[in-house]
């Protein structure tokens, strides 16, 4: 009974490094990851949408997340993935410097996020803290503009 309640106690989810920050997103909502595809421009979209991908026949629209978090742009490396998230049914690909790892995070190292300084406060959740490290905890629903959309 106590992994049980363990497991409500953990968060699992995906890490990734934008613009030098550590970001992370919960693994539930991550359906896969794929190395940059050659995306296609799609005109009169807002700026941070860099078009859509063609994934085994479905199109994806695929998000920049330095432009959409306000962070400086990098430059596409080798490193360079889209990470494709599944949320209430709508599947968005998000273009990430480097996917680092999985990781579990206990629900008493997540603390809600400042409500003042750094850019877009709203697309955060939370902050999970891991020894020294700091993972930001993104909103998909606010980032991705659906929340106010499925309801």
């Amino acid at each position: 009974m106590a992994s049980a309640q363990t497991l409500q106690d953990e968060l699992q989810v995906v890490a990734f490094t934008v613009a030098g920050g550590e970001f992370a997103v919960n693994i539930l909502e991550v359906q896969e990851i794929n190395r940059l595809p050659s995306i296609t421009r799609v005109p009169r979209t807002p700026s941070y949408m860099e078009g859509v991908i063609n994934l085994r026949g479905n199109v994806i629209p695929v998000v920049d997340l330095h432009k959409r978090l306000g962070l400086p742009s990098g430059e596409n490396t080798d490193k360079t993935r889209v990470v494709i998230v599944n949320v209430h049914d709508i599947k968005v690909g998000m273009i990430v410097d480097e996917v680092l790892e999985v990781l579990r995070l206990s629900q008493h190292n997540i603390e809600p996020p400042p409500s003042t300084g750094g850019q877009n406060p709203e697309f955060l959740e939370g902050v999970g803290k891991m020894g020294n490290r700091l993972l930001m905890l993104v909103n998909l629903e606010q980032l991705l503009g659906i929340a106010n959309s499925v309801n």
